[in-house]
């Protein structure tokens, strides 16, 4: 099938992780891709699997916490492919800090990543997808978005304040063919979150030992496994699709029976 033939999937932090497994996914489904993200090193490895699933892609480091450098790449990705019919704002980043210890600067970092990105990507995509009259934006938040985590404060209110404007801006464009969902993962097998779960200091704070940590957490799941890669990609191509047209302003969790709320 080719959910997406035509249409143009802009994608964030996809380098590596969730946001490698959506352009994968996405093109897949017919999509030409676009991808963003720190390094380019990653970005050419991913862009050389899309190529290979028979997809076009445009591949750009983007600081997707600078505006201008927002404004560019999607103008660079509307002058390859036309507009942007899917937006998925999923670049992000995970910070353990004591809210006591926590600099200014980290916290920052946090908020312009996390959350002032998905605002500056979509008010840039809204025009155009307004003028289609057909538009789809997924931001990738977190179960820590619906229940706080300790030593997480940072995360946690980005991604509270992600489901926020979520809600928030599908309310506004419910009338004009667009839907804008969040995704609230909870432990996903990526490189990110085995990071965190043997950080020496996340797991000294939560007095936790960290030869242990994986398993620990791993059974704290109902399923008893943690959530795959490409199954937020799945979910994220549904919400995506014309069978979803009814689903707007609502924050899904994809975490085993992790979280209930």
């Amino acid at each position: 099938m080719h959910l997406f033939k035509g249409k143009t999937a802009l994608i964030t932090g996809a380098s590596r992780g969730i946001g490698r497994e959506l352009a994968l996914a996405f093109a897949r489904q017919g999509a030409a891709v676009a991808i963003c993200a720190r390094s380019q090193e990653g970005l050419d490895k991913v862009q050389k699997e899309i190529e290979a699933a028979g997809s076009h892609c445009f591949a750009s480091v983007c600081d997707v916490r600078q505006e201008k450098q927002v404004k560019r790449f999607v103008s660079q990705v509307e002058d390859k492919f036309g507009a942007v019919s899917i937006l998925i704002n999923n670049a992000g980043i995970y910070v353990c800090q004591p809210v006591l210890k926590h600099s200014t600067e980290i916290w920052q970092d946090v908020m312009d990543t996390n959350l002032n990105s998905s605002f500056f990507f979509s008010r840039q995509v809204l025009p155009s997808m307004t003028e289609a009259g057909w538009g789809r934006i997924i931001n990738i938040s977190s179960v820590s978005g619906k229940k706080a985590e300790s030593y997480g404060a940072a995360y946690s209110a980005s991604k509270f304040a992600m489901i926020g404007l979520t809600q928030a801006l599908a309310l506004e464009v419910a009338k004009q063919g667009i839907t804008v969902n969040a995704i609230c993962p909870g432990w996903v097998g990526t490189e990110m979150a085995h990071n965190q779960l043997v950080d020496d200091k996340w797991c000294e704070l939560n007095q936790i030992n960290p030869h242990e940590s994986h398993d620990i957490h791993r059974l704290s799941v109902p399923q008893e496994r943690f959530v795959e890669g490409q199954e937020v990609a799945e979910l994220a191509c549904y919400l995506a699709s014309d069978q979803a047209k009814s689903i707007t302003g609502q924050a899904i969790n994809i975490c085993g029976g992790l979280s209930l709320c």
